[in-house]
């Protein structure tokens, strides 16, 4: 027994459109918050990565060159060197150990007569040519497949001008370098992976309100579209009437009053229909704005149900229907005049569709921490297909009776939302429809 219609459907190419463009922009947002995560963090482990390498680098170096610089010093200072001395050679300990000291004169021959043979290559002549001219050259060298640094410093000995070399074995430092690489790639593609997969669900997340901002928009103006359509539709019908009313009394302009009454009878109650309908789109249109402020005060939910079925005993009676009150006393929090009107609209949505001596029953009563409302008819009850729609705007069941607005229901379901309240529709065993409205009581303070 729904009370209103639908002008029509809402899914038109438009709609579909727009829809598919959100979900675009969702998803376009989403993979650029992805990459910015991803990116953001690539870039901050790449500055790490240099900035751990380069000073790795930087401590291996310099800890090497002190490692050859204080093996120099140590053989001049016992002497200088001299060929004939036998300490030239490894040093093992200390802190030059590791370390490799030779001399050789300026054509890059070895003088020393130390006991290890060295391959090719040793002498660093380059480091000798850079001794001549600075005096002392550090550099870095390659033996074969051994990467080496090589400190060259010229020197006076008993035999002239010679050129003291001491040398030192990379492999272990290129080595550990090599393995700060392969950590910090490695551990950095898991980590970009992992921000990767993090800033894919924390930018699902995060757009959640927006995706359902651009809902909730697409969602409104929807029902502004169908709620322009369907209020042109409800309004077309009284108009219709009206205007063919007035042209009747064009058409009969000298007769008398009583010979037209029957079209001035139809304008006036076409009138009336029109002002309750604007009412009620007033009603709804400032509802979703949300212009409406409810009063919030303590009031006996029995006592709005009583006086506000006896305000409709007179349509009641004009159909033959007898209104039955049961109110329990229970009070609830909410606004009397919003509460009122629930009642009303649902004993005359009652008392349309009940039959010619039927009886619309009312009660209130306590059921734990709710108040519940029930309206009950003796109609034909609603049909199960129409019972997903029964509250919405304008719907109208095939062969509904004449006279309302088409949106009672969706007044009482406002008014019941806006209180916390639940509010339903069945159908009885006996016969009839039966609506169930549910609000919070007010607790009852302790004396």
């Amino acid at each position: 027994m729904p009370d209103g219609v639908p002008a029509g459907g809402a899914g038109d190419t438009a709609e579909i459109d727009a829809l598919a463009a959100d979900a675009r922009l969702i998803r376009r947002v989403r993979w650029r918050l992805v990459a910015f995560s991803g990116g953001t963090t690539l870039l901050v482990l790449v500055a790490l990565g240099i900035a751990l390498y380069l000073s790795a680098a930087a401590t291996l170096q310099v800890r090497g060159e002190q490692q050859l610089q204080q093996r120099a010093e140590a053989m001049l200072a016992r002497g200088g060197p001299n060929p004939d001395r036998p300490d030239f050679g490894a040093v093992f300990g200390g802190v030059s150990s590791g370390t490799y000291v030779l001399i050789a004169d300026a054509a890059g021959h070895r003088l020393d007569s130390g006991p290890f043979q060295f391959p090719p290559g040793i002498p660093v002549v380059a480091g000798i040519d850079g001794a001549k001219a600075g005096g002392i050259d550090v550099r870095l060298a390659q033996i074969g497949t051994v990467p080496i640094r090589v400190r060259t410093q010229q020197a006076t000995s008993n035999i002239g001008t010679v050129f003291l070399q001491v040398f030192q074995d990379r492999t272990t430092e290129q080595e550990t370098l090599d393995s700060i690489v392969r950590v910090l790639v490695v551990g950095g593609a898991v980590v970009v992976l992992v921000a990767i997969g993090f800033g894919a669900v924390y930018a699902r997340r995060a757009l959640v309100p927006i995706r359902e901002s651009l809902v909730s928009q697409r969602l409104a103006l929807r029902r502004q579209r169908e709620f322009a359509a369907d209020a042109s539709h409800e309004l077309r019908t009284p108009l219709t009437v009206v205007r063919s009313s007035l042209e009747h009394l064009r058409r009969h302009q000298d007769e008398p009053v009583r010979a037209v009454g029957d079209a001035l009878d139809d304008i006036g109650a076409e009138v009336d229909h029109l002002t309750a309908l604007v009412d009620d789109l007033l009603l709804l249109a400032r509802s979703d704005s949300g212009a409406i402020a409810l009063e919030r005060r303590s009031i006996d939910l029995g006592d709005v149900a009583a006086d506000a079925a006896s305000s409709l005993a007179k349509s009641a009676g004009e159909k033959s229907v007898r209104v039955v009150v049961d109110p329990a006393p229970v009070v609830v929090e909410g606004d009397p005049a919003r509460l009122r009107q629930l009642v009303m609209i649902l004993v005359d949505n009652a008392i349309r569709y009940s039959p010619t001596g039927g009886e619309v029953r009312v009660a209130v009563r306590l059921d734990g921490p709710s108040a519940q409302l029930d309206v009950e008819d003796d109609g034909r009850g609603v049909n199960p297909d129409d019972m997903p729609h029964i509250f919405e705007r304008f719907w109208r069941a095939t062969g509904a009776p004449s006279g309302g607005t088409g949106l009672g229901l969706a007044i009482a379901k406002w008014i019941v939302d806006s209180h916390q309240g639940t509010i339903a529709v069945r159908n009885r065993e006996e016969g009839g429809a039966a609506f169930r409205v549910s609000l919070p009581r007010e607790e009852p303070t302790g004396g």
